[in-house]
């Protein structure tokens, strides 16, 4: 299989993609000192209501996107073995996925067991298999890793699903996209949608969509998905006495706003992708910043409890706005703490995005 090299505005917009899609996931996880029951009732009011705007339109979409972009990626690749590729993959997607749930299970888990923190603690062998490597339910500390499990499993498939052609890829997306709003669960896929955009990521490589992001003008890539989230915020929030959407059409609708924020965000990234420097900077840290925001939001807790108090305290708002640069701050310090101790380990952790200096500065040679 050909690989098709991308243009060098079409892989800053990746670069900056990646980048606003990790920071946006961030608002989803945000801290509120809430439990369930309570963020159902606090929905209504302006802190919640300011939350859910965050979280729909910054936050939600952002995971499908990134399986999209690994969709289009891979299928501009040359996977010339399966087992070498899936090799490659494991040690990419699937050890630091394994590695920073034990690390999740370790300090969050242990904390809470030293009586300092309320979270989840190991209920048993299977509870602690499971929640290392997501295999039937998804995460209960690290909840942004069961994306990775997914996408593994779409790698795993990638030889296979790159073989469709035409209808078949058609048919295979329709299907894929009925089975994620029918909610119907099967254990290949912990969410479905995931394996949707992988799909239409191959589409999109297909047809050149990247390369065509450029003439879409800005205003009508971004009114559909403002629509749609209007739509989705309206029927979020409880009314007393209004009209509730059905339950089976809310898939639906989820599905749509995603699909829509995917164009927005595309479109949005080309054109920040004008001056990507930052973000080229910034973007191998993205998946050191994925996989440990949820500790540093877990271990906060206390801290967050004294600054500002939960959601509905009056200073709650500014904690819940700067809660993807506090975790950026953590990812990049940690990440260049790790690169000059323990590059091999830095490595490891950011599925070989961060390297030490020494690694770099080879590279860089051999390159040369």
């Amino acid at each position: 299989m050909r690989s098709e090299p991308l243009s060098s505005r079409l892989s800053d917009t990746i670069a900056v993609t990646r980048v606003l899609c990790v920071l946006g996931i961030v608002y989803v996880h945000a801290w509120t000192g809430l439990g369930g029951a309570e963020l159902t009732t606090a929905a209504g009011t302006g802190q919640g209501m300011f939350r859910l705007v965050l979280m729909e339109v910054f936050g939600r979409s952002a995971v499908p996107l990134l399986g999209m972009i690994s969709g289009y990626l891979v299928a501009g690749a040359a996977i010339r073995s399966w087992r070498t590729f899936l090799e490659r993959k494991a040690r990419t997607i699937l050890l630091p996925m394994a590695l920073w749930n034990a690390l999740a299970i370790l300090l969050v888990s242990g904390t809470a067991w030293l009586g300092f923190l309320r979270a989840p603690i190991p209920e048993s062998l299977w509870w602690l298999i499971d929640e290392l490597f997501s295999i039937l339910t998804p995460n209960h500390i690290n909840v942004q890793t069961p994306f990775l499990r997914d996408l593994f499993v779409c790698m795993a498939m990638a030889p296979l699903l790159l073989r469709l052609r035409g209808p078949w890829l058609t048919g295979t997306i329709l299907l894929v996209a009925a089975w994620g709003v029918s909610g119907w669960f099967f254990p290949l896929m912990l969410r479905p949608q995931i394996l949707l955009f992988f799909l239409l990521g191959i589409a999109a490589r297909r047809h050149d969509l990247g390369a065509r992001i450029a003439g879409v003008p800005f205003t009508a890539a971004i009114a559909p998905f403002t629509a749609i989230a209007v739509i989705k915020l309206i029927v979020s929030v409880p009314v007393p006495g209004g009209t509730v959407m059905s339950p089976a059409l809310m898939p639906l609708l989820d599905l749509g706003l995603r699909l829509a924020a995917a164009l927005a965000f595309a479109r949005i990234a080309w054109g920040l992708a004008a001056r990507p420097a930052m973000f080229r900077w910034l973007e191998p840290y993205a998946f050191f910043l994925f996989c440990s925001h949820m500790i540093l939001i877990w271990l906060s807790t206390p801290l967050f409890e004294a600054l500002t108090g939960p959601l509905g305290s009056p200073a709650y708002p500014l904690l819940l706005l700067v809660h993807p640069l506090l975790a950026l701050g953590f990812a990049l310090g940690l990440g260049q703490v790790l690169m000059l101790l323990a590059p091999r380990t830095a490595e490891i952790l950011s599925g070989g995005r961060l390297k030490g200096e020494k690694q770099s500065a080879a590279a860089i040679r051999a390159a040369s």
